[in-house]
């Protein structure tokens, strides 16, 4: 089966075609970094971590950007609040972020541009809008004119019409209540930069789409972000961009996640209901938030709870068994045998790139993972399988794996909290080859009673002495 995607701007599951064969290029919209990451942030960047692991995996090359927003009306009351300058804030926070989305195993973007080190391509943006009549400039603000672009309110089903009767504000010198910023004028005093228009800060809006231009050029294909930037901001960002390239299609597939829950709300700063990563991760794997989020369609809310977090801990420690068992019966298993266990791994492998290829249906993969799972395990624990089925079984699953990100190289299945955190700060430093480091923690866990032991087959046990 071919891999399809449910496109938001069409409402409908479309056959995957990229622009360009076998390239595909994706923006996904990133952090305005006035505070550190949470969870409901990294429910989107998990989701989209396997989309496009997965997408490499399938043979696609790509090219991923993700914005920093680090010029923002947030950004600077919270730096006043703090007495600090608003971008060396920014910019602690935005190493923050990175150093959070190491910590959860993210595939690194090719690019991630700042706001404030592309003022000159977005002010360039504005004039090209301006030139082309489709913004107009009231006393040093710019707006985007909706009705320059017939097509607004596509992506969110909304209206323009309506959308005019229920605005309830109205700035008087806007021609239309729902024309939106894309520079905002500001005092002398406050932060800005120079511009034709006066001194000033861009709107959010124009800031993905000139970015995204300059890192993707005028198409991509895939551009995401959580359900609540649906509107107005990618309905803005379509408006801008086609209207900057004289009506090319902007994006070819809009992807977006459901929001992260807590109690059947929507975790936000605003309703004072987040968990930071960091947070997080003192107490959990990064493992069990990631498998977390790989239960439920990338779509669909999630509601969180620590007796589901504990519940994927359970299930993660499942797979990194199943790996263990799988070295232990390589290291007994001769040349003859049965092949049953790699015939049914072949299968799994099947079944789950069906699931994925399915608008990347993660729960029904890892549904097929654990089911094959439990019978595999049946399967070795009456013996009798050859080397070559379970090395198959082996690269099959590591495999697999790979695609979902979970880290299943060893078994933590005994270890306490703050020694799963070594074991994996360990697996980190040998995955960057800083072996001198990962010795230091293996000699350190051997102090506490700990013996890891790097298996032949590319796995680590870790056993009480």
């Amino acid at each position: 089966m071919a891999l399809k995607v449910y496109n938001t701007l069409t409402r409908e599951l479309e056959a995957f075609t990229p622009l360009e064969e076998g390239r595909v290029r994706a923006y996904v919209c990133g952090l305005t970094v006035y505070d550190d990451m949470h969870i409901g942030h990294a429910r989107t960047y998990l989701a989209f971590d396997v989309i496009f692991r997965y997408l490499k995996y399938r043979g696609y090359e790509l090219s991923h950007v993700q914005n920093i927003t680090d010029v923002d009306d947030k950004i600077i009351r919270r730096a006043g609040e703090r007495g600090v300058d608003p971008l060396e804030l920014a910019s602690m926070y935005a190493d923050r972020a990175a150093e959070d989305r190491r910590e959860l195993g993210l595939l690194e973007a090719d690019d991630y541009p700042r706001v404030s080190e592309n003022i000159e391509e977005i002010i360039g943006a504005v004039e090209t809008l301006v030139g082309k009549g489709c913004a107009y400039e009231v006393g040093g603000d710019v707006y985007f004119s909706v009705e320059s672009h017939p097509e607004y309110g596509r992506l969110s089903n909304q209206d323009v019409e309506q959308l005019v009767e229920h605005r309830i504000e109205h700035d008087p010198g806007k021609r239309s209540p729902v024309d939106f910023a894309l520079w905002k004028s500001v005092g002398e005093d406050e932060p800005g930069f120079e511009s034709p228009w006066g001194r000033g800060r861009p709107g959010w809006h124009i800031e993905c789409s000139a970015m995204s231009r300059k890192c993707l050029g005028d198409r991509i294909d895939i551009h995401g972000g959580a359900l609540d930037l649906i509107f107005p901001h990618h309905e803005n960002e379509i408006a801008q961009s086609e209207s900057l390239t004289g009506g090319k299609p902007f994006v070819r597939y809009w992807l977006h996640t459901g929001f992260l829950q807590s109690s059947g709300e929507k975790m936000s700063k605003s309703l004072g209901n987040i968990l930071p990563v960091r947070e997080f991760l003192k107490f959990h794997s990064r493992d069990a938030l990631r498998l977390f989020i790989l239960q439920t369609h990338y779509r669909s809310p999630v509601d969180y709870s620590e007796d589901n977090i504990a519940s994927a801990e359970q299930a993660v420690a499942r797979l990194r068994n199943y790996r263990k068992k799988l070295g232990e019966n390589l290291d007994d298993a001769g040349e003859d045998g049965g092949n049953s266990a790699g015939k049914m791994s072949e299968e799994l492998r099947e079944n789950f790139i069906s699931h994925m290829d399915n608008d990347f249906n993660t729960p029904q993969a890892m549904a097929a993972v654990f089911e094959t799972l439990r019978d595999i395990n049946t399967l070795l624990e009456g013996g009798g399988q050859s080397r070559k089925s379970i090395e198959n079984s082996i690269r099959i699953f590591d495999e697999l794996m790979s695609v979902t990100g979970l880290d299943v190289e060893y078994d933590t299945v005994t270890l306490k909290d703050d020694e799963r955190y070594l074991m994996e700060e360990r697996n980190r430093h040998r995955r960057e080859k800083n072996y001198v480091e990962a010795d230091r923690i293996r000699d350190l866990l051997l102090e506490r009673g700990i013996r890891v032991v790097d298996r032949k087959d590319g796995t680590t046990v870790a056993e009480r002495t």
